[in-house]
Protein backbone atom coordinates (compact mmCIF):
# COMPACT_ATOMS: atom_id res chain seq x y z
CA UNK A 1 0.00 0.00 0.00
CA UNK A 2 2.77 2.44 1.02
CA UNK A 3 3.62 3.52 -2.90
CA UNK A 4 -0.17 4.73 -3.06
CA UNK A 5 -0.03 6.84 0.40
CA UNK A 6 3.37 8.05 0.22
CA UNK A 7 2.84 11.14 -1.83
CA UNK A 8 0.83 12.44 1.08
CA UNK A 9 2.55 11.14 3.90
CA UNK A 10 1.93 14.12 5.91
CA UNK A 11 -1.89 13.93 5.76
CA UNK A 12 -1.43 10.17 6.77
CA UNK A 13 0.38 11.23 9.82
CA UNK A 14 -1.51 14.17 10.83
CA UNK A 15 -4.61 12.21 10.03
CA UNK A 16 -2.90 9.56 12.91
CA UNK A 17 -2.36 12.00 14.90
CA UNK A 18 -6.12 13.05 15.24
CA UNK A 19 -7.08 9.41 15.72
CA UNK A 20 -4.83 9.34 18.91
CA UNK A 21 -6.76 12.56 20.72
CA UNK A 22 -10.29 11.15 19.58
CA UNK A 23 -8.95 7.79 21.07
CA UNK A 24 -7.92 9.52 24.13
CA UNK A 25 -11.21 11.92 24.30
CA UNK A 26 -13.06 8.23 24.04
CA UNK A 27 -11.64 6.78 27.14
CA UNK A 28 -11.74 9.64 28.99
CA UNK A 29 -15.41 9.78 28.97
CA UNK A 30 -16.41 6.81 30.88
CA UNK A 31 -13.21 8.11 33.69
CA UNK A 32 -15.09 11.21 33.84
CA UNK A 33 -19.07 9.40 33.94
CA UNK A 34 -17.23 7.51 36.87
CA UNK A 35 -16.59 10.60 38.63
CA UNK A 36 -19.94 12.02 37.86
CA UNK A 37 -21.93 9.15 39.53
CA UNK A 38 -19.24 8.62 42.31
CA UNK A 39 -19.83 12.32 43.28
CA UNK A 40 -23.38 12.12 42.97
CA UNK A 41 -24.00 8.91 44.75
CA UNK A 42 -21.42 10.36 47.73
CA UNK A 43 -23.43 13.63 48.45
CA UNK A 44 -26.21 14.40 46.06
CA UNK A 45 -26.42 17.68 47.48
CA UNK A 46 -22.98 18.97 45.98
CA UNK A 47 -24.32 19.26 42.35
CA UNK A 48 -23.57 23.33 42.42
CA UNK A 49 -19.53 23.25 41.51
CA UNK A 50 -18.29 20.13 40.90
CA UNK A 51 -20.49 17.79 38.57
CA UNK A 52 -20.97 20.81 36.82
CA UNK A 53 -17.45 20.86 35.51
CA UNK A 54 -17.72 17.34 35.22
CA UNK A 55 -20.04 17.20 33.21
CA UNK A 56 -18.96 20.28 30.48
CA UNK A 57 -15.96 18.26 30.55
CA UNK A 58 -17.68 14.66 29.77
CA UNK A 59 -19.41 17.12 26.84
CA UNK A 60 -15.78 18.45 25.70
CA UNK A 61 -14.56 14.71 25.56
CA UNK A 62 -17.61 13.69 23.76
CA UNK A 63 -17.29 16.35 20.91
CA UNK A 64 -13.50 16.71 21.06
CA UNK A 65 -13.58 12.91 20.02
CA UNK A 66 -16.25 13.11 17.50
CA UNK A 67 -14.68 16.80 16.31
CA UNK A 68 -11.17 14.78 15.69
CA UNK A 69 -13.16 11.80 13.90
CA UNK A 70 -14.58 13.88 11.26
CA UNK A 71 -11.30 15.79 10.85
CA UNK A 72 -9.32 12.47 10.35
CA UNK A 73 -11.98 11.43 7.56
CA UNK A 74 -11.75 14.90 5.71
CA UNK A 75 -8.07 14.94 5.84
CA UNK A 76 -7.32 11.15 4.82
CA UNK A 77 -10.01 11.65 2.01
CA UNK A 78 -7.11 13.02 -0.20
CA UNK A 79 -4.96 10.20 0.71
CA UNK A 80 -7.97 7.60 -0.54
CA UNK A 81 -8.99 8.61 -2.95
CA UNK A 82 -5.61 9.85 -4.50
CA UNK A 83 -4.45 6.21 -3.95
CA UNK A 84 -7.37 4.72 -6.08
CA UNK A 85 -6.81 7.13 -8.92
CA UNK A 86 -3.35 6.43 -8.69
CA UNK A 87 -3.87 2.25 -8.34
CA UNK A 88 -6.29 2.59 -11.74
CA UNK A 89 -4.05 5.18 -13.45
CA UNK A 90 -1.38 2.41 -12.93
CA UNK A 91 -3.17 -0.31 -14.27
CA UNK A 92 -4.74 1.22 -17.59
CA UNK A 93 -1.23 2.41 -18.42
CA UNK A 94 0.77 -1.22 -17.28
CA UNK A 95 -2.58 -3.04 -19.60
CA UNK A 96 -1.34 -0.04 -22.60
CA UNK A 97 2.55 -1.67 -22.09
CA UNK A 98 1.67 -5.37 -22.52
CA UNK A 99 1.92 -6.70 -26.05
CA UNK A 100 -0.48 -7.25 -28.58
CA UNK A 101 -0.09 -11.32 -27.73
CA UNK A 102 -1.78 -10.19 -24.34
CA UNK A 103 -4.57 -8.23 -25.81
CA UNK A 104 -5.60 -10.65 -28.63
CA UNK A 105 -6.10 -12.93 -25.82
CA UNK A 106 -7.87 -10.99 -23.02
CA UNK A 107 -11.20 -10.80 -21.98
CA UNK A 108 -12.26 -7.10 -21.92
CA UNK A 109 -15.56 -7.53 -19.75
CA UNK A 110 -13.25 -9.55 -17.04
CA UNK A 111 -10.60 -6.96 -17.19
CA UNK A 112 -12.87 -4.39 -16.56
CA UNK A 113 -14.35 -5.85 -13.77
CA UNK A 114 -11.29 -6.68 -12.15
CA UNK A 115 -10.18 -3.35 -12.54
CA UNK A 116 -13.01 -1.55 -10.85
CA UNK A 117 -12.92 -3.83 -8.22
CA UNK A 118 -9.40 -3.32 -7.00
CA UNK A 119 -9.71 0.56 -7.59
CA UNK A 120 -12.32 -0.10 -4.94
CA UNK A 121 -10.99 -2.54 -2.91
CA UNK A 122 -7.89 -0.32 -2.41
CA UNK A 123 -9.92 2.00 -0.73
CA UNK A 124 -12.16 -0.27 1.37
CA UNK A 125 -8.23 -1.43 2.20
CA UNK A 126 -6.95 1.95 3.93
CA UNK A 127 -10.52 2.84 5.19
CA UNK A 128 -10.57 -0.06 7.60
CA UNK A 129 -7.16 0.27 8.06
CA UNK A 130 -7.27 3.80 9.52
CA UNK A 131 -10.84 4.34 10.58
CA UNK A 132 -11.51 0.46 12.25
CA UNK A 133 -7.96 -1.85 12.65
CA UNK A 134 -6.00 1.27 14.00
CA UNK A 135 -8.56 2.54 16.11
CA UNK A 136 -9.63 -0.25 17.63
CA UNK A 137 -6.11 -1.79 18.51
CA UNK A 138 -5.50 2.19 20.26
CA UNK A 139 -8.69 1.95 22.03
CA UNK A 140 -7.91 -1.55 23.33
CA UNK A 141 -4.57 -0.88 24.62
CA UNK A 142 -5.79 2.42 26.48
CA UNK A 143 -8.64 0.22 28.29
CA UNK A 144 -6.18 -2.77 29.17
CA UNK A 145 -3.97 0.09 30.43
CA UNK A 146 -6.27 2.03 32.58
CA UNK A 147 -8.12 -1.90 33.83
CA UNK A 148 -4.51 -2.93 34.90
CA UNK A 149 -3.39 -0.33 36.41
CA UNK A 150 -6.74 1.28 38.62
CA UNK A 151 -8.68 -2.20 39.18
CA UNK A 152 -7.93 -6.16 39.51
CA UNK A 153 -5.79 -8.03 36.97
CA UNK A 154 -8.57 -10.45 36.69
CA UNK A 155 -10.84 -7.99 34.96
CA UNK A 156 -8.05 -7.35 32.30
CA UNK A 157 -7.64 -10.92 32.31
CA UNK A 158 -10.72 -12.15 31.05
CA UNK A 159 -10.73 -8.82 28.64
CA UNK A 160 -7.08 -10.35 27.13
CA UNK A 161 -8.33 -13.75 26.75
CA UNK A 162 -12.02 -13.16 25.28
CA UNK A 163 -10.42 -10.83 22.88
CA UNK A 164 -7.76 -13.52 22.13
CA UNK A 165 -10.50 -16.08 21.70
CA UNK A 166 -12.35 -14.18 19.22
CA UNK A 167 -9.43 -13.01 17.26
CA UNK A 168 -8.36 -16.33 17.22
CA UNK A 169 -12.30 -17.25 16.02
CA UNK A 170 -12.70 -14.71 13.50
CA UNK A 171 -9.29 -16.05 11.90
CA UNK A 172 -9.67 -19.29 11.71
CA UNK A 173 -12.95 -19.14 10.03
CA UNK A 174 -12.93 -16.76 7.92
CA UNK A 175 -9.81 -18.31 6.60
CA UNK A 176 -11.84 -21.26 6.41
CA UNK A 177 -14.86 -19.73 4.17
CA UNK A 178 -12.46 -17.19 2.04
CA UNK A 179 -12.36 -19.65 -1.05
CA UNK A 180 -16.07 -19.18 -1.59
CA UNK A 181 -15.52 -15.20 -2.11
CA UNK A 182 -12.23 -16.08 -4.74
CA UNK A 183 -14.80 -18.04 -6.31
CA UNK A 184 -17.57 -15.78 -6.17
CA UNK A 185 -14.80 -13.36 -7.93
CA UNK A 186 -13.81 -15.87 -10.71
CA UNK A 187 -17.53 -16.21 -11.48
CA UNK A 188 -18.42 -12.97 -11.31
CA UNK A 189 -15.37 -12.08 -13.78
CA UNK A 190 -16.51 -14.63 -16.13
CA UNK A 191 -19.87 -13.64 -16.08
CA UNK A 192 -19.35 -10.14 -16.83
CA UNK A 193 -16.92 -11.01 -19.72
CA UNK A 194 -19.63 -13.48 -21.49
CA UNK A 195 -22.10 -10.55 -20.85
CA UNK A 196 -19.68 -7.63 -22.33
CA UNK A 197 -18.35 -10.43 -25.37
CA UNK A 198 -22.30 -10.88 -26.11
CA UNK A 199 -22.80 -7.25 -26.19
CA UNK A 200 -20.06 -6.23 -28.29
CA UNK A 201 -20.33 -8.77 -31.06
CA UNK A 202 -24.57 -8.43 -30.93
CA UNK A 203 -24.99 -8.14 -35.03
CA UNK A 204 -23.04 -11.73 -34.76
CA UNK A 205 -25.22 -12.99 -31.96
CA UNK A 206 -28.25 -12.08 -34.08
CA UNK A 207 -27.17 -13.13 -37.28
CA UNK A 208 -27.07 -16.65 -35.96
CA UNK A 209 -30.44 -16.41 -33.98
CA UNK A 210 -27.71 -17.01 -30.85
CA UNK A 211 -29.87 -14.90 -27.90
CA UNK A 212 -30.89 -17.80 -26.73
CA UNK A 213 -27.45 -19.67 -26.24
CA UNK A 214 -25.54 -16.07 -24.67
CA UNK A 215 -28.57 -15.76 -22.11
CA UNK A 216 -27.94 -19.86 -21.17
CA UNK A 217 -24.08 -19.40 -20.52
CA UNK A 218 -24.52 -16.13 -18.95
CA UNK A 219 -27.23 -17.62 -16.46
CA UNK A 220 -24.94 -20.86 -15.60
CA UNK A 221 -22.47 -19.03 -14.57
CA UNK A 222 -24.39 -16.66 -12.50
CA UNK A 223 -26.06 -19.86 -11.41
CA UNK A 224 -22.76 -21.48 -9.55
CA UNK A 225 -22.13 -17.61 -8.57
CA UNK A 226 -25.33 -17.85 -6.55
CA UNK A 227 -24.55 -21.12 -4.93
CA UNK A 228 -21.13 -19.00 -4.53
CA UNK A 229 -22.64 -16.51 -2.84
CA UNK A 230 -25.40 -18.57 -0.80
CA UNK A 231 -22.21 -20.88 0.66
CA UNK A 232 -20.23 -17.52 1.29
CA UNK A 233 -23.32 -15.73 3.15
CA UNK A 234 -24.25 -19.25 5.47
CA UNK A 235 -21.01 -19.49 6.85
CA UNK A 236 -20.43 -15.71 7.27
CA UNK A 237 -24.37 -15.76 9.38
CA UNK A 238 -22.18 -19.00 11.67
CA UNK A 239 -19.19 -17.14 12.15
CA UNK A 240 -21.23 -13.73 13.42
CA UNK A 241 -22.87 -15.90 16.19
CA UNK A 242 -20.17 -17.61 17.35
CA UNK A 243 -18.54 -13.77 17.35
CA UNK A 244 -21.90 -12.73 19.15
CA UNK A 245 -21.45 -15.41 21.69
CA UNK A 246 -17.92 -15.03 22.60
CA UNK A 247 -18.59 -11.59 23.72
CA UNK A 248 -21.87 -11.90 25.29
CA UNK A 249 -19.97 -14.65 27.70
CA UNK A 250 -16.82 -12.19 28.20
CA UNK A 251 -19.14 -8.99 28.82
CA UNK A 252 -21.21 -11.22 31.65
CA UNK A 253 -18.05 -12.31 33.50
CA UNK A 254 -17.04 -8.88 33.58
CA UNK A 255 -20.55 -7.27 35.10
CA UNK A 256 -20.62 -10.37 37.32
CA UNK A 257 -16.96 -9.92 39.00
CA UNK A 258 -17.81 -6.08 39.13
CA UNK A 259 -21.20 -6.25 40.48
CA UNK A 260 -19.64 -8.63 43.02
CA UNK A 261 -17.08 -6.13 43.83
CA UNK A 262 -19.91 -3.20 44.57
CA UNK A 263 -21.45 -5.61 47.00
CA UNK A 264 -17.77 -6.30 48.60
CA UNK A 265 -17.72 -2.27 48.78
CA UNK A 266 -14.69 -2.99 47.00
CA UNK A 267 -15.76 -1.09 43.82
CA UNK A 268 -17.89 1.87 44.27
CA UNK A 269 -21.06 2.39 41.68
CA UNK A 270 -18.95 4.82 39.38
CA UNK A 271 -16.33 1.74 39.32
CA UNK A 272 -19.21 0.09 37.44
CA UNK A 273 -20.18 2.33 35.08
CA UNK A 274 -16.59 3.06 34.74
CA UNK A 275 -16.13 -0.75 33.27
CA UNK A 276 -19.24 -1.31 31.53
CA UNK A 277 -18.86 2.05 29.70
CA UNK A 278 -15.51 0.40 28.65
CA UNK A 279 -16.99 -2.90 27.84
CA UNK A 280 -19.18 -1.32 25.61
CA UNK A 281 -17.02 0.83 24.05
CA UNK A 282 -14.25 -1.93 23.48
CA UNK A 283 -16.64 -4.84 21.95
CA UNK A 284 -18.58 -3.00 19.74
CA UNK A 285 -15.66 -1.98 17.34
CA UNK A 286 -14.46 -5.35 18.37
CA UNK A 287 -17.81 -6.73 16.86
CA UNK A 288 -17.83 -4.66 13.85
CA UNK A 289 -13.48 -5.74 14.04
CA UNK A 290 -14.53 -9.36 12.98
CA UNK A 291 -16.52 -7.88 9.89
CA UNK A 292 -14.28 -5.56 8.97
CA UNK A 293 -11.25 -8.23 8.67
CA UNK A 294 -13.93 -10.33 6.63
CA UNK A 295 -14.26 -7.55 4.40
CA UNK A 296 -10.59 -6.80 4.79
CA UNK A 297 -10.26 -9.92 3.30
CA UNK A 298 -12.65 -9.29 0.28
CA UNK A 299 -10.65 -6.49 -0.61
CA UNK A 300 -7.64 -8.25 -0.71
CA UNK A 301 -9.25 -11.01 -2.76
CA UNK A 302 -10.25 -7.98 -5.03
CA UNK A 303 -7.47 -6.94 -5.42
CA UNK A 304 -6.10 -10.20 -6.15
CA UNK A 305 -6.54 -10.43 -9.99
CA UNK A 306 -5.14 -6.58 -10.26
CA UNK A 307 -2.26 -7.00 -8.83
CA UNK A 308 -1.50 -9.94 -10.97
CA UNK A 309 -2.05 -7.93 -13.79
CA UNK A 310 0.44 -5.40 -12.61
CA UNK A 311 3.24 -8.02 -11.94
CA UNK A 312 2.37 -9.50 -15.24
CA UNK A 313 5.82 -9.15 -17.13
CA UNK A 314 6.06 -6.94 -20.45
CA UNK A 315 7.04 -8.79 -23.06
CA UNK A 316 8.00 -5.58 -25.16
CA UNK A 317 10.20 -3.09 -23.50
CA UNK A 318 12.66 -0.41 -24.17
CA UNK A 319 16.36 -1.72 -23.91
CA UNK A 320 18.34 -0.50 -21.26
CA UNK A 321 19.85 2.96 -23.17
CA UNK A 322 17.11 3.02 -26.18
CA UNK A 323 17.66 5.71 -28.12
CA UNK A 324 15.59 7.69 -29.84
CA UNK A 325 14.98 6.95 -33.76
CA UNK A 326 16.44 9.42 -35.95
CA UNK A 327 14.89 9.63 -39.87
CA UNK A 328 16.85 11.18 -41.72
CA UNK A 329 16.09 8.97 -44.89
CA UNK A 330 13.14 6.29 -44.30
CA UNK A 331 14.85 3.23 -45.22
CA UNK A 332 13.18 -0.01 -43.99
CA UNK A 333 15.46 -3.23 -44.03
CA UNK A 334 14.03 -6.92 -43.37
CA UNK A 335 17.61 -8.95 -42.54
CA UNK A 336 16.69 -12.38 -42.55
CA UNK A 337 13.83 -12.17 -40.53
CA UNK A 338 12.16 -15.38 -38.68
CA UNK A 339 9.16 -15.22 -36.44
CA UNK A 340 6.98 -17.54 -34.81
CA UNK A 341 3.64 -17.16 -31.86
CA UNK A 342 4.44 -20.63 -31.15
CA UNK A 343 7.64 -22.57 -30.95
CA UNK A 344 5.08 -24.71 -33.55
CA UNK A 345 3.43 -21.58 -35.25
CA UNK A 346 5.86 -20.82 -37.51
CA UNK A 347 4.79 -17.33 -39.47
CA UNK A 348 7.88 -15.93 -41.10
CA UNK A 349 10.94 -17.27 -42.39
CA UNK A 350 14.12 -16.15 -43.24
CA UNK A 351 12.53 -13.00 -45.18
CA UNK A 352 15.03 -10.32 -46.37
CA UNK A 353 13.82 -6.96 -48.39
CA UNK A 354 15.46 -3.33 -47.93
CA UNK A 355 12.97 -0.46 -48.97
CA UNK A 356 14.69 2.55 -49.93
CA UNK A 357 13.80 6.38 -48.81
CA UNK A 358 10.85 7.56 -51.11
CA UNK A 359 9.96 3.44 -52.81
CA UNK A 360 6.94 2.19 -52.76
CA UNK A 361 6.83 -1.56 -51.85
CA UNK A 362 4.06 -4.07 -51.99
CA UNK A 363 3.69 -7.36 -50.38
CA UNK A 364 1.27 -9.79 -51.33
CA UNK A 365 0.56 -13.62 -51.54
CA UNK A 366 -2.49 -15.69 -50.53
CA UNK A 367 -4.41 -15.53 -47.26
CA UNK A 368 -2.26 -16.63 -43.89
CA UNK A 369 1.16 -16.08 -45.83
CA UNK A 370 2.27 -14.10 -43.28
CA UNK A 371 1.62 -10.45 -45.06
CA UNK A 372 0.00 -8.40 -41.59
CA UNK A 373 2.81 -9.83 -39.43
CA UNK A 374 5.46 -7.81 -41.33
CA UNK A 375 3.59 -4.64 -40.54
CA UNK A 376 3.45 -5.61 -36.65
CA UNK A 377 6.53 -7.27 -36.45
CA UNK A 378 7.46 -3.14 -38.42
CA UNK A 379 5.79 -1.59 -35.14
CA UNK A 380 7.61 -3.72 -32.79
CA UNK A 381 4.17 -5.38 -31.24
CA UNK A 382 6.43 -8.69 -31.37
CA UNK A 383 10.14 -8.85 -31.22
CA UNK A 384 11.33 -10.88 -34.22
CA UNK A 385 12.77 -14.72 -33.32
CA UNK A 386 15.49 -13.87 -35.34
CA UNK A 387 17.01 -11.59 -37.61
CA UNK A 388 16.60 -7.94 -37.94
CA UNK A 389 14.42 -4.50 -38.61
CA UNK A 390 16.31 -1.64 -39.52
CA UNK A 391 14.81 1.38 -40.40
CA UNK A 392 17.37 4.10 -41.11
CA UNK A 393 20.02 1.50 -40.87
CA UNK A 394 19.05 1.54 -36.88
CA UNK A 395 17.82 -1.56 -35.10
CA UNK A 396 14.28 -0.61 -34.74
CA UNK A 397 14.96 -3.21 -30.71
CA UNK A 398 17.17 -0.59 -29.92
CA UNK A 399 15.17 2.40 -30.25
CA UNK A 400 12.23 3.58 -27.79
CA UNK A 401 9.16 2.44 -29.17
CA UNK A 402 7.73 5.29 -28.97
CA UNK A 403 10.12 6.78 -31.50
CA UNK A 404 9.36 4.32 -33.68
CA UNK A 405 5.77 4.97 -33.72
CA UNK A 406 5.94 8.44 -34.27
CA UNK A 407 7.87 7.59 -37.37
CA UNK A 408 5.40 5.11 -39.05
CA UNK A 409 1.54 5.85 -39.69
CA UNK A 410 -0.76 2.81 -40.52
CA UNK A 411 -4.40 2.70 -42.36
CA UNK A 412 -4.79 -1.45 -40.96
CA UNK A 413 -7.28 -3.78 -42.61
CA UNK A 414 -9.61 -3.63 -39.21
CA UNK A 415 -10.54 -0.02 -38.78
CA UNK A 416 -11.49 0.61 -34.99
CA UNK A 417 -13.03 3.56 -34.11
CA UNK A 418 -13.39 5.46 -30.83
CA UNK A 419 -16.69 5.74 -29.75
CA UNK A 420 -16.65 9.92 -30.08
CA UNK A 421 -17.00 12.51 -32.98
CA UNK A 422 -15.33 12.33 -36.32
CA UNK A 423 -13.70 15.20 -35.76
CA UNK A 424 -12.12 13.52 -32.62
CA UNK A 425 -11.33 10.29 -34.45
CA UNK A 426 -9.75 12.33 -37.31
CA UNK A 427 -7.62 14.65 -34.49
CA UNK A 428 -6.08 11.89 -32.47
CA UNK A 429 -3.34 11.39 -35.12
CA UNK A 430 -2.69 14.49 -33.75
CA UNK A 431 -4.66 16.28 -31.38
CA UNK A 432 -2.84 19.50 -31.49
CA UNK A 433 -4.05 19.55 -35.30
CA UNK A 434 -6.54 22.44 -36.48
CA UNK A 435 -9.90 21.90 -37.85
CA UNK A 436 -8.66 23.24 -41.52
CA UNK A 437 -5.72 20.44 -41.03
CA UNK A 438 -8.79 17.81 -40.10
CA UNK A 439 -10.62 18.78 -42.73
CA UNK A 440 -7.83 18.79 -45.26
CA UNK A 441 -6.96 15.48 -44.34
CA UNK A 442 -10.62 14.29 -44.75
CA UNK A 443 -10.59 15.48 -48.43
CA UNK A 444 -7.48 14.18 -49.08
CA UNK A 445 -9.06 10.81 -48.21
CA UNK A 446 -12.65 11.41 -49.80
CA UNK A 447 -14.61 11.50 -47.33
CA UNK A 448 -15.42 15.59 -46.72
CA UNK A 449 -18.26 15.32 -48.53
CA UNK A 450 -19.61 12.70 -46.34
CA UNK A 451 -19.19 14.10 -43.04
CA UNK A 452 -20.33 17.89 -44.71
CA UNK A 453 -23.70 15.91 -45.37
CA UNK A 454 -24.26 14.41 -42.16
CA UNK A 455 -26.22 16.70 -39.69
CA UNK A 456 -23.78 16.98 -37.10
CA UNK A 457 -20.73 17.42 -39.60
CA UNK A 458 -17.79 16.51 -37.88
CA UNK A 459 -18.92 16.45 -34.56
CA UNK A 460 -21.31 13.13 -35.60
CA UNK A 461 -20.50 9.86 -32.83
CA UNK A 462 -19.35 7.12 -34.79
CA UNK A 463 -21.02 4.82 -31.77
CA UNK A 464 -19.04 2.20 -30.14
CA UNK A 465 -15.92 0.77 -32.81
CA UNK A 466 -17.21 2.79 -35.30
CA UNK A 467 -20.33 1.14 -35.66
CA UNK A 468 -22.51 3.50 -36.74
CA UNK A 469 -20.20 3.98 -40.18
CA UNK A 470 -20.18 1.49 -43.24
CA UNK A 471 -16.93 -0.14 -43.72
CA UNK A 472 -15.64 1.70 -46.22
CA UNK A 473 -16.37 5.20 -43.99
CA UNK A 474 -14.49 3.33 -41.23
CA UNK A 475 -11.60 3.34 -43.62
CA UNK A 476 -11.76 6.38 -45.33
CA UNK A 477 -11.65 7.80 -41.88
CA UNK A 478 -8.54 6.30 -41.19
CA UNK A 479 -6.94 7.30 -44.12
CA UNK A 480 -7.68 10.81 -43.42
CA UNK A 481 -6.02 9.99 -39.74
CA UNK A 482 -2.84 8.66 -41.04
CA UNK A 483 -2.74 11.23 -43.86
CA UNK A 484 -2.75 14.04 -40.81
CA UNK A 485 -0.51 12.26 -38.85
CA UNK A 486 1.92 12.57 -41.78
CA UNK A 487 4.58 10.04 -40.58
CA UNK A 488 8.07 9.60 -42.41
CA UNK A 489 6.88 5.52 -43.55
CA UNK A 490 3.11 4.69 -44.65
CA UNK A 491 2.00 1.08 -43.96
CA UNK A 492 -1.38 0.64 -45.88
CA UNK A 493 -2.49 -2.70 -45.05
CA UNK A 494 -5.31 -3.76 -46.89
CA UNK A 495 -6.34 0.17 -46.67
CA UNK A 496 -8.75 -0.23 -49.35
CA UNK A 497 -10.72 -3.13 -48.80
CA UNK A 498 -13.59 -2.32 -47.78
CA UNK A 499 -14.33 0.49 -50.81
CA UNK A 500 -16.44 0.70 -53.76
CA UNK A 501 -14.73 0.89 -56.77
CA UNK A 502 -15.18 4.19 -57.32
CA UNK A 503 -13.85 5.50 -53.95
CA UNK A 504 -10.80 3.15 -54.03
CA UNK A 505 -9.90 5.03 -57.36
CA UNK A 506 -10.57 8.12 -55.58
CA UNK A 507 -8.30 7.16 -52.83
CA UNK A 508 -5.87 5.07 -54.51
CA UNK A 509 -4.83 8.39 -56.45
CA UNK A 510 -4.87 10.80 -53.27
CA UNK A 511 -2.84 8.03 -51.60
CA UNK A 512 -0.07 8.09 -54.80
CA UNK A 513 0.09 11.62 -54.34
CA UNK A 514 0.33 12.11 -50.65
CA UNK A 515 2.95 8.86 -50.88
CA UNK A 516 4.82 10.05 -53.75
CA UNK A 517 7.99 11.44 -51.61
CA UNK A 518 7.70 8.93 -48.90
CA UNK A 519 8.54 5.33 -48.15
CA UNK A 520 5.57 3.48 -48.10
CA UNK A 521 4.97 -0.34 -47.77
CA UNK A 522 1.64 -1.66 -49.15
CA UNK A 523 0.28 -5.08 -48.26
CA UNK A 524 -2.39 -5.86 -50.57
CA UNK A 525 -4.38 -9.06 -51.60
CA UNK A 526 -5.50 -7.04 -54.52
CA UNK A 527 -2.99 -6.99 -57.12
CA UNK A 528 -4.65 -4.35 -59.21
CA UNK A 529 -4.16 -1.74 -56.19
CA UNK A 530 -0.36 -2.33 -56.43
CA UNK A 531 0.61 -2.41 -60.02
CA UNK A 532 2.22 1.09 -59.61
CA UNK A 533 4.85 -0.29 -57.16
CA UNK A 534 8.52 0.13 -57.41
CA UNK A 535 9.07 -3.51 -56.30
CA UNK A 536 5.88 -6.37 -55.23
CA UNK A 537 7.27 -8.73 -53.32
CA UNK A 538 5.00 -12.17 -53.23
CA UNK A 539 4.72 -14.18 -49.79
CA UNK A 540 3.98 -17.72 -49.97
CA UNK A 541 4.04 -19.91 -46.40
CA UNK A 542 5.98 -17.28 -44.50
CA UNK A 543 9.23 -17.07 -47.09
CA UNK A 544 9.40 -15.12 -50.03
CA UNK A 545 8.62 -16.69 -53.23
CA UNK A 546 9.18 -14.17 -55.93
CA UNK A 547 9.84 -10.44 -55.86
CA UNK A 548 10.04 -7.49 -59.34
CA UNK A 549 7.95 -5.09 -60.50
CA UNK A 550 4.16 -5.95 -62.16
CA UNK A 551 5.93 -6.57 -65.53
CA UNK A 552 8.72 -8.51 -64.52
CA UNK A 553 6.33 -10.78 -62.35
CA UNK A 554 3.48 -11.45 -64.97
CA UNK A 555 6.20 -12.84 -67.24
CA UNK A 556 8.01 -15.16 -64.89
CA UNK A 557 4.66 -16.76 -64.90
CA UNK A 558 4.78 -17.76 -61.49
CA UNK A 559 2.77 -17.44 -58.30
CA UNK A 560 2.07 -13.65 -58.85
CA UNK A 561 0.80 -14.06 -62.51
CA UNK A 562 -1.63 -17.27 -61.23
CA UNK A 563 -3.04 -14.92 -58.87
CA UNK A 564 -3.40 -12.16 -61.42
CA UNK A 565 -4.99 -14.45 -63.56
CA UNK A 566 -7.44 -15.77 -60.91
CA UNK A 567 -8.09 -11.93 -59.98
CA UNK A 568 -9.01 -10.67 -63.49
CA UNK A 569 -11.29 -13.23 -64.25
CA UNK A 570 -13.32 -13.20 -60.54
CA UNK A 571 -13.17 -9.38 -61.69
CA UNK A 572 -14.64 -9.85 -65.44
CA UNK A 573 -17.43 -12.40 -64.02
CA UNK A 574 -18.80 -9.59 -61.38
CA UNK A 575 -18.69 -7.10 -64.56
Amino acid sequence: MMPYIWDYRGRVLFALGCLIVSKLAMVGVPVVLKYIVDTLDADPGQVVVLPILLLLAYGLLRFINSGFNELRDAIFARVRFHAMNRLSVSVLSHLHELSLRFHLERNTGAISRDMERGAQSISSILNYMVFNIVPTAAEFLLVALILFTQYDSLFAGIIFFTVIFYIGFTLMVTEWRMHYRHEMNALDSTANGRAMDSLMNYETVKYFNNDQHEITRYRDTMQQWEEAAVKSQSTMSMLNFGQAAIIAIGVTGIMLLAAQGVVNDELTLGDLVLINTMMLQLFLPLNFLGIIYRSLKYALADMDMVIKLLRRPLEITDRDGATRLEVARASVEFHKVGFHYNADRRILEDVSFRLADGEKLAIVGPSGAGKSTIARLLFRFYDVSKGQILISDQDVAGVTQQSLREAIGIVPQDTVLFNDSILYNIQYARPSASFENVRQAARLADIDRFIDALPQGYDTIVGERGLKLSGGEKQRVAIARVLLKDPAILVFDEATSSLDSQSEKNILGALARISANKTTLVIAHRLSTVIDADRIIVLENGRIKEQGDHEALIAADGLYAQLWRMQQKKSQAVE
